[in-house]
This record gives C-alpha cells, structure tokens and sequence, in this order.
C-alpha cells in the first residue's frame, strides 16, 4: 500500500506458540499448545521519521529505523482467533487489524489499508490451493488498500513494552 510517496508493508512474522500443558489421551499423552496469537512484520519505506506515524487499530506501532533513510520497521502481535482452550481467555480477537499512516502536522490519516486474518466474507478453504495464482488470492482476498480512519485523529501515546521494544502487542492495555 502507497500513499503520497510512503510504502507500506506487511508481511507474517514468526510467533512462537505457548505449550498450555499435557493432556493424557488414549495415545499416550497430548500436548496441547494456544496457537491464536500470531504476529505481523510492519515495514514502512519513504517516511519522515516525525512527521508521520504509522497506527494499528488505532495504538502506534513503535516504527525502528533500519538504517536506510526513511525506512522502518516493527512487530504487531495480535489475537488472531478465540479458540476454547487458550493462555488468556478474557483478551479478545483483533480481527480486523486497520492500519493508518497518520500525518502528525495536520492530524489526519493520509492512507492506511486492513488486514483480515481470515477471509471477510466467512469464507473457508476445504483444500490447499492447487498453485501459487491460488494461494496468492487467497491472501489478497484478505487485504484492502482501503479502509483507514477517516477525520481527524491524534496520535496517541503509549508506554513501551520493555521485553519487546519493537513489537506492539495489541493484547497488553494501552
């Protein structure tokens, strides 16, 4: 996604899952694991570094310089889905992640794009795509280049998380 000259872009990160405990089953013994967080990789390229903030569900992503100039990156972690047995129960999905390149000078979004982590519509994939055209639309399916918040916004601030600086994780409280 692209807006007045900023690129941004979001890839899958790597997530490691939490091992829930050891369940004893007619097999031997089961161990059950909570695979509903999962992470985004956030890369953002072409932004002055101030000016501009990059929002997810509206809290901001703590943006890293890469060391090319206006280029950036972090980490979104985020509850995918609400399985029955899972590490905290009470948090709630994030599903839909909305994310907005916010121009602090004149506190509106100039772009964003949203992220669905499974397909809008409720569809459900019986099969594994039969080729790469497949898979590639399915997760395309998944992602619109629209759908940032309108209006005014501000950006807000947030204490940082001191065991992942790069990462913001939307299950904490702001």
């Amino acid at each position: 996604m692209t807006a007045r000259g900023i690129h941004l872009e979001l890839r899958h990160a790597l997530e490691p899952w939490n091992v829930l405990g050891e369940e004893a089953s007619s097999g031997g013994t089961a161990r059950s694991v909570d695979s509903s967080v999962e992470r985004l990789q956030v890369k953002v390229a072409g932004m002055v570094g101030s000016r501009f903030a990059v929002l997810c569900n509206g809290r901001p992503v703590p943006l890293h310089p890469t060391g090319k100039d206006g280029e950036f990156v972090a980490g979104v972690r985020y509850r995918a889905w609400q399985p029955a047995s899972c590490l905290h129960p009470d948090i709630p999905v994030h599903s839909p992640l909305v994310f907005d390149i916010v121009d602090a000078w004149s506190g509106h979004a100039i772009g964003g794009c949203t992220y669905h982590v499974v397909h809008p519509g409720g569809r459900a994939n019986e099969h594994f795509p039969v080729n790469a055209y497949e898979a590639e639309s399915r997760r395309l399916a998944r992602f619109s280049s629209f759908g940032h918040t309108p209006g005014p916004m501000t950006i807000p601030t947030e204490r940082p998380n001191g065991e992942f600086p790069l990462t913001l994780d939307l299950r904490r409280t702001p």
